[in-house]
């Protein structure tokens, strides 16, 4: 399983907001590139968001659903790419005081070819992939995303 934390500074429901908008996956998760739609009931458990995945033409089309919810706390999601394979995602947020968290972001292949990926290789792989997607989510969250949209 790959780890990565980042402290942001912004308070847990603004960082949460940011998790709970289902249109603004593709602007955090790295190498999401296009949500096509998103349930209504996001960020609920099974909910789904319909996305592509990788670069155009060369897209594929995909879904994440919630596994788990615990508000402004954490979120797990089943993040799928086939043929690729699919990972849970489980993103955790620490107050550190009102104004600041800790995110901690888990990844572990579950399905498909990515799950033959020895430990260290996946951990080379997702590492600085999942320290991009915390770097994006911060960017979001500190930005006023939730003073945006609300």
């Amino acid at each position: 399983m790959v780890q990565v934390t980042r402290t942001i500074h912004a308070p847990i429901d603004d960082v949460f907001a940011v998790l709970a908008d289902g249109w603004s996956y593709a602007s955090w998760v790295v190498g999401a590139s296009h949500i096509r739609d998103v349930d209504d009931t996001w960020p609920a458990v099974g909910a789904r968001i319909h996305h592509s995945v990788g670069p155009w033409p060369c897209t594929i089309q995909d879904t994440t659903s919630v596994s788990s919810l615990d508000a402004p706390h954490s979120i797990e999601l089943d993040a799928r790419a086939w043929p690729i394979g699919a990972a849970v995602v489980r993103v955790e947020l620490r107050a550190i005081d009102s104004m600041s968290c800790e995110a901690v972001m888990f990844e572990r292949a579950v399905r498909g070819p990515g799950r033959l990926i020895p430990d260290a290789i996946e951990s080379l792989l997702l590492g600085p992939r999942n320290r991009e997607s915390l770097s994006r989510l911060a960017d979001l969250a500190q930005g006023g995303y939730r003073c945006a949209n609300d």
